[in-house]
């Protein structure tokens, strides 16, 4: 897509018609914002208010307030004079939100060890992996990110600690881009699978130094996958 189209062009599932029972500000802050984190509106893309109105059927004032919510999110930037772009991905964001998360997946990890997993939380994530090696086989047609969020979210979920959970999800989103970028490769996806199986493994056998090696590991991942993106999108990232 060219980044310096005079009109945004979005696939439907994000240009989706504005339901007037609902906040149209909230609508098109939650369309526009899957749009970014999904890349297709790369980083760096220029993006006018006019336009996204003129997208969505609606009028300046809930355009400007969701582009208010996205600067907030730090999704979007406006610069006095040259207009407001898709921010680009921060380096030392990245590097930040990799040391955050993965200390905090480690202890999740020993928690579970320590505790042991609820039957339920069994159950959820072997149904879980068994989707994702299923997608391996099915050549890929499901939905990765969304099992791969599942998959952490149900073991952050069943911490008996409030808020690690959404703290986790908070750090993971600085990612997101990242990680689109990464999940065009069956063969990471593979290795990001395999992984997972591992994690699950050595915490059901309450494996805690396994686990902690297992959990390193598939963090640190991200920050390979950063090296190969910087290299091949350099235009996409700042720092």
């Amino acid at each position: 897509m060219n980044k310096r189209a005079k009109v945004i062009e979005l696939p439907t599932r994000y240009a989706t018609k504005l339901d007037p029972s609902r906040p149209a500000a909230q609508q098109i802050s939650d369309n526009l914002k899957k749009a970014i984190m999904e890349m297709s509106l790369i980083p760096g893309q220029i993006i006018s208010e006019a336009e996204v109105g003129h997208l969505f059927g609606a009028s300046r004032t809930p355009v400007r307030e969701s582009f208010s919510w996205l600067r907030d999110q730090g999704l979007i930037v406006t610069y006095p004079s040259r207009g407001s772009f898709v921010s680009k991905l921060s380096i030392s964001h990245i590097k930040s939100a990799q040391f955050i998360r993965e200390s905090l997946e480690i202890s999740v990890a020993e928690y579970h060890c320590e505790n042991g997993l609820s039957a339920d939380t069994i159950d959820e994530i072997a149904d879980n992996l068994a989707m994702q090696k299923k997608m391996t086989s099915d050549g890929f047609t499901g939905s990765f990110h969304e099992l791969d969020d599942n998959f952490h979210g149900a073991l952050a979920d069943s911490v008996a600690h409030s808020g690690i959970s959404r703290i986790v999800q908070r750090e993971k989103a600085v990612l997101d881009r990242l990680r689109m970028l990464s999940l065009h490769s069956p063969e990471h996806i593979e290795t990001l699978i395999a992984d997972h199986c591992e994690i699950f493994e050595t915490i059901r056998k309450r494996d805690a130094a396994s686990a902690r090696n297992a959990v390193r590991t598939h963090i640190r991942r991200v920050l390979g996958t950063l090296a190969d993106m910087v290299e091949r999108h350099d235009e996409y990232f700042e720092d």
